[in-house]
Parts: C-alpha cells; structure tokens; sequence
C-alpha cells in the first residue's frame, strides 16, 4: 500500500510507458484483427475480379538511308538527289507516337468499337470473339466522332433487345434491320453464321464506341518507346492492355503503316524529280530541235557541206577556251531552269538536284529538301500555326532567298567569265583575218547544238535514276521482332495488393484508435490522474456496474462492488489516524461537476462503514439537486423534514429529521435534503448547518455528507471547513482531464480540508495490467469462489 500522506513532493518527471501505449491499442485488438480481415478480403476480391492488364512488346530497326538507299549502285551514286537528311531518332519516336499516325492504325483495326461479353461480376472484352458484329451505315466521318455505350440481349437467333445506357431506349430488333441512333444508320449481325443457336446462347454483349481522337490520345499515353542498341538504332515499343491480342495487333499495325508512310516520302521526292526532268526534256528537245533546222538552213544558205577543216589549228589552240565556255554555259542554262521552277512551283515543295556546281547551289537544294520534307512530316500530327512548322517555314523562307541570291551571283561569275573568254577568242580571230567569218557563224551554231545535246543526255541520265529510286526504294525500318505479350501481368500484382489490403487493413484501425485517443480528454483509469495524484492522496476506485447488477451493497455481499467500497473503507482508515474517539469522523464527499457518482459513493461507503458495526450519519447536503432520495424511495418511515427545513427554521430540531434505517441489516441514519429552497447559499451560510454538524459529531462514528458540485455551485465551498475529511470522486469515461486542476487549486488555497480522490464507474475490461489501470484479477478473489480455467477465461475474452 503506498502511503497516503506523502503526496505533495512527489517526482515530477514525466515518464512514457511504453506498455501503457500498446495496452492503449491491444484494448481494440477485435477492431485491429477485423480491420486486418477486411483488408485482405477487399485486396482478395480486388484481385480476383479485377481483369489482368498484360505488356505487349515489340522490336523495329532504322535504317541507314546513306547505307540502304538502292540509289547507291547508280553511276552518279544518286545521293545528292534523293538525300533527305537526319530526321534523327527523335523525330522518329514522335512520328510513331504522332495522333496521325495512332489514329490511322485504330481507324483501320476498329479499335475505337470495344465489344464486352456480361458475366456474374465483371464484363470481359471479346475482342475477336464477340458473337456479334455492328456495321455501320453511316460513313467514317460522323463514326468516328460518336460516343455510344449500347446494350445487346439475344431473345432468338432472330431477334434481340437494344438498350442505350445514356437514354431511356429499350426496343427489340432484328438481325439484320437498319437502326438510326443519334444521327447513326448500323445493323446487328452474328458474327459467326456456322455455328446453330450460338448468337441466342450468348450473354448481353456491351457495345461502347468511342471517338476516335478520344482512343488515340489513350493509347498514345500508353505507348512506351526507348531506343537501345550501342548505335542507338532499335526502338522498342510496349503497351499496357487488358486485351493482349488488341495490343499485339496494333503494335503490328503501327510499326508497318510507320514503315509504308516512311516509303511513300521517299517515293514523293522520287516522283516530284521525275516530274520536273520529264518537263525540262520536254523543253530541252524542242530547243535542240530549232538549233538542228537551224545549222541545215545555214549550210543550205550558204552552199557549204562542212567548215571544220579550216579551223583545225584554231580549234587545237581554243579548244580548251570553248570548252570552259560551254561548261560555264551549260551551267547557266540549269540556273535559268532551277530559277524557273523556283518561281514556278508553290511553296515549300521539293527541288531537283540537277548538279550544279558553282556557288554552292547544290548544297543549299539539298538543305532546302531536308527541311521540306521534316516540315511535311509535322504537319502529318499538327498545323502550320505549329512553333516547330513556324519555325521550320522561316527556315525554308531564308533559304529560298539564298538560292534566288546564289544564283544571281553564280550567273554574274560565270558572265564575267564567258566575257573574258570570248574576249581572248575575239583577239584570236582578229590574228587570224584570212579566217572566213563563215566558220564563226557555223562555231556558234554547233555550239549550241552540243550545249542542247549534253543537257539532253544529262537529264535522260537523272530521269532513269530518278525511275529506279522510285521502284527499289528501301524501307525505312524493319521488324526484328513482332508484337508479343509475356504472360505474366503487370497489374495488378496479386501478392502486392494482398500486401497492401493487409498493412492498410491493419493501419487504419491503429490510426483510427490513434486520433480517438488524441482527442480524448476524458478519464479512464488511475493513470489518468497522474497530475492530479501528485498532490491528492488517491483511496479508491469503484467499478463500473452492469445492468443486470444492483448499484447498492448489501450484508456479507462478494461483488466487485462491494469489496471496492471495502478497500475504500480500508484506504480511509489509513486516512483517519488520528482518530478521535470522543467524536464522529465527518467526511463530506464532492465532485467537480454533477454526474460523477458522489451520492452513489455516498450512500455505498456509509453502508459499507455501518456493516463493521459503526455507527452512520448520511446527510443529502446537496438541497439544489437532491439525489439521496431515491435509495430511499421504499423506506416506510422516513421522516417528512429535511436539511433545508432544519436550516430555515429554527423550530426543527436535528431528531426530526433524522431516519433510522434497516436495509438488509445494515443500520444507516440518513437526513434527506428536504425541499428544494429558493436560496440554498445563504441557508448553509448561517449557523445551523454547523450546529447540526457539531450536535451530531458526539452520537455518531462516522457522519457522511453527500454535498454539491464545487465548480458549478458555491455550496460545497461555504461549508467545507466544517468537514474533517473531503473525498473527491472524479468518474471515469466522463470527467475531463482539464478540470483535475480545479481541485488542486482548491487545496492549494486550502478551500478543502483532508482532501482524497476517488476514482468511479471503471470498467476493468479495458484494462489488464497493473495497479495503475485496475486490478486485473478482478474483485471475485475469495472463499467460495470458483476459480475460472484457462479456456473460459480467453473464452470470455474473446467473445465479451
């Protein structure tokens, strides 16, 4: 028993208990192992009706068009007219992943219609098994943009119910009839004919149709592309669907309608030069046919068959001369046409390379074909007003202006130098007098019959060039592996969901418990009274009674009850050691508030000390809500007077209002409080309360006060120096801990004399450990007493 006396230099520091804290949660430890049960269940039931989502992989190769282009193996080795520049990886992944592109391949394998076969729990996709088909009647345009959710249920091999899901449709049709739905003309078809009765057999089939721009944008998001390889030149592509054969079908897809749009680019700049060679030879043959009638008409005018043999020295001596100028000749001659074409076409097409070699023509054309077509691959997934498309059209637009400016300066060069030329050939002629003027003429005109010749068999050359690149031009990528499907799923991961459902089945109920016991501010145990207790000597705890259990002791009674009040009664003995035997004890019991049990304690510990043999006085001192009254309620001779009637007037002597009872051989004197008066602080603050007192100190052991609350009502307080002991009962699940420093205050300005706390109404099953939260053995201790067994005991436990 640790001592009651000593309690005002008790040890301040604050201590954690560790077992109190686990204690705290092992009380719930049914809601723990419920939560932990709920939470494996859902996580059970989440993987056993959630539909498995499966990778899908799939490898592709670039190829180097520098390496791979058939062109290569051509005399002039074709680059400089099919070059299309890097477009890099990058731009590669972007095309793959471009709306265009992804909506094309969804377009043609009709990924945007998903047919769902109804089970018990979840519907399953039937991606080629559906036993239905929809044909559409309507054209792909107004298709591809609709959002219908639809409902199919057989009746006969005939016939079947439609039911739109956003409308309140619901009408019966027939296999084959034309239905118009929101602007849309479809029918309903069996998909496989063969089978007998196989339509009729089937489940309710849920349609949904979806715009295609909606379906693109989700499987863009899902499509994962990554480079690999140490040259950086191998995609490869993963998808995430519930349906593998869906995924493995549009990987397929993807990567060859990647690979033909690839073929057709380069087909088009084939084409595109095919094109402006054929015009220019058109051009080239009419020219060279006028210079041909035009030597015949010169010979004919002149009477001449042939002037070469009298020019035999000036043409070994120029022949050097005459070459350059035709070179530089020819040279012009393609300016002027590359000029023509530039103010010819539209904007942003493909330029020939027709291979000049002054000013750094081809060069620049070879840029400016590069740029062309990276422009032409964005506007494939975006529009002109694209920043990338913006900025690409500036870049065509600055190059454009250098070609018109090269040119302009090549023309100039080469001008000055054909002046020069023909300078030093005029001087040569002028040395040379006797040479008739007929064979400069004849020169000129042959000239330009070679110059006409040479641009002819030029372009033959780069047109039949132009014809094989277009028919052997080489794919673009090329599939090492096709789409596969690993068989293990991605999601969801059975053993990490079950995980999760465990540990959140099993944190939630300790989080819950958690914030229940941080916003608790009641009392529960003698624990919580720790701050208290450090200054108030603590004598007892009453437990809680159960509905079936009487709240009044009774003679030889082996309740709980009744042996708490007999610790009670023991505690207060250790209280009360100087006893004076001459007269009564007189302990008033108070509380903080009403409801905290101060008359059921009361009434019990006056019985308890009267069962030793003592003699009792009980006093009802709480005349503004009187409670005492109804433990009397069957006592016949109670007396009509009461406190307030002694207190008021001055006629009533303390035997009138006095009753003796018996209840069950136990002898206690009560005093009722009478009526309820309409100034109960000033009737206890005159002299008769203390006179009462004083008279009946000498007649009785032991004179009990049942007073008011100390917080709500002054009473208590007026009359306490009249008490020699003050038990104060706080009650548990109900007092809060923020009002224990009331009644230290109050004995701190020594308002309270004697001052013991009593702790009421525990439940003991919360608790099951040490003194400080109940004794857990519990009150059955005691001869007669049958000692309970092991299984009962966790028996009772678990199902309490």
């Amino acid at each position: 028993m640790e001592d009651l006396q000593d309690f005002s230099e008790e040890n301040n520091e604050s201590k954690f208990d560790i077992k109190a804290e686990v204690f705290k949660y092992l009380t719930y430890w049914r809601w723990i192992v419920f939560g932990v049960i709920v939470g494996v269940l859902i996580a059970y039931l989440y993987n056993r009706y959630t539909i498995p989502k499966y990778r899908t992989w799939a490898t592709m190769i670039l190829v180097d068009d520098q390496e791979k282009n058939a062109m290569n193996a051509l005399p002039s080795g074709g680059g400089t007219l099919l070059s299309l520049g890097e477009d890099g990886l990058q731009s590669d992944i972007e095309k793959l992943k471009s709306k265009q592109l992804v909506a094309t391949v969804i377009n043609e394998l009709d990924l945007n219609k998903s047919y769902y076969i109804e089970g018990n729990v979840i519907n399953v996709e039937a991606y080629k098994s559906s036993p239905l088909v929809l044909e559409f009647i309507s054209p792909d345009s107004i298709v591809n943009v609709t959002n219908l959710n639809l409902f199919i249920t057989p009746k006969s091999d005939t016939e079947f119910n439609l039911r739109e899901a956003n409308s309140d449709l619901s009408k019966d049709y027939s296999i084959g009839e034309i239905i118009s739905l929101n602007g849309i003309d479809f029918t309903v078809l069996p998909k496989s004919r063969d089978t007998e009765g196989a339509f009729k057999r089937s489940n309710t089939v849920n349609v949904v149709i979806q715009p295609l721009k909606e379906t693109a944008n989700s499987y863009i998001q899902n499509l994962w592309i990554s480079p690999k390889g140490q040259s950086k030149d191998i995609l490869e592509l993963s998808i995430v669907n519930e349906s593998s054969s869906k995924s493995e079908d549009f990987l397929n897809k993807l990567m060859e309608k990647f690979n033909e749009e690839g073929v057709e680019d380069k087909q088009e700049v084939a084409e595109n030069t095919t094109t402006f060679i054929q015009d220019r030879l058109e051009m080239i043959t009419n020219e060279l046919d006028s210079v041909e009638v035009g030597i015949a008409d010169f010979k004919k005018e002149n009477r001449i068959m042939s002037v070469e043999s009298g020019a035999a020295e000036f043409q070994s001596k120029f022949s050097a001369a005459e070459q350059q100028i035709f070179d530089l000749e020819t040279q012009l001659e393609l300016l002027r046409s590359v000029e023509a074409l530039l103010k010819e076409q539209e904007r942003y097409d493909f330029l020939p390379e027709v291979g000049i070699d002054e000013g750094g023509i081809s060069g620049l054309i070879n840029s400016y074909n590069a740029l062309v077509m990276e422009r032409k691959m964005f506007l494939k997934s975006s529009t002109v007003n694209n920043p990338v498309v913006e900025a690409l059209s500036e870049q065509l637009d600055g190059l454009r202006s250098n070609l018109y400016e090269n040119i302009e300066s090549t023309r100039q060069s080469i001008n000055v130098r054909l002046s020069e030329l023909n300078n030093r050939e005029n001087t040569a002629q002028g040395r040379f007098s006797t040479f008739p003027g007929l064979e400069k003429g004849m020169r000129s005109i042959e000239r330009q019959q070679q110059i006409k010749e040479q641009l002819y068999l030029f372009l033959l050359q780069r047109r039949e060039e132009a014809a094989i690149s277009f028919a052997a031009t080489a794919s673009v990528a090329r599939v090492i592996d096709k789409a596969y499907t690993i068989n293990q799923p991605v999601d969801p991961a059975p053993w990490l969901i079950l995980l999760g459902g465990f540990f959140i089945g099993l944190i939630l109920p300790i989080l819950i418990i958690f914030i229940k016991n941080f916003l608790d501010t009641k009392v529960h145990h003698k624990g919580d009274l720790s701050s208290l207790l450090k200054s108030i000597p603590f004598i007892g705890e009453v437990p809680r009674i159960g509905a079936d259990q009487t709240d009044v002791i009774q003679l030889n009674d082996r309740s709980a009850l009744a042996e708490s009040f007999r610790i009670l009664r023991t505690n207060l003995a250790y209280l009360i050691q100087n006893k004076n035997k001459e007269k009564g004890e007189v302990i008033f019991v108070t509380s903080t508030v009403k409801g905290e049990g101060k008359t059921f304690v009361s009434y019990n510990l006056s019985r308890t000390l009267a069962s030793t043999g003592k003699s009792v006085l009980l006093i009802g001192a709480d005349i503004r809500n009187p409670k005492l009254h109804r433990y009397t309620e069957n006592i016949q001779n109670a007396k009509e007077k009461g406190l307030s009637d002694y207190l008021y007037d001055y006629e009533v002597h303390p035997y009138n209002i006095i009753t003796k009872t018996n209840d069950d051989n136990i002898s206690v004197d009560i005093v009722l409080s009478g009526p309820i008066p309409p100034n109960p602080a000033e009737l206890l603050m005159n002299d008769r309360m203390e006179e009462l007192i004083g008279k009946v100190k000498s007649d009785y052991d032991y004179v009990i006060v049942d007073t008011a609350p100390t917080m709500i009502v002054t009473d208590t307080l007026l009359i306490s120096q009249l008490a020699d002991y003050t038990l104060y009962v706080t009650r548990a699940d109900f007092t809060e801990k923020n009002l224990l420093e009331f009644p230290k205050d109050l004995k701190k300005q020594g308002k309270l004399k004697g001052l013991a706390v009593i702790l009421n109404d525990v439940d003991y099953s919360k608790f099951s450990y040490g003194a400080q939260y109940g004794y857990s053995y519990g009150y059955g201790y005691g001869y007669g007493v049958e000692q309970e067994s092991r299984w009962k005991r966790l028996k009772r436990r678990l199902f309490s």
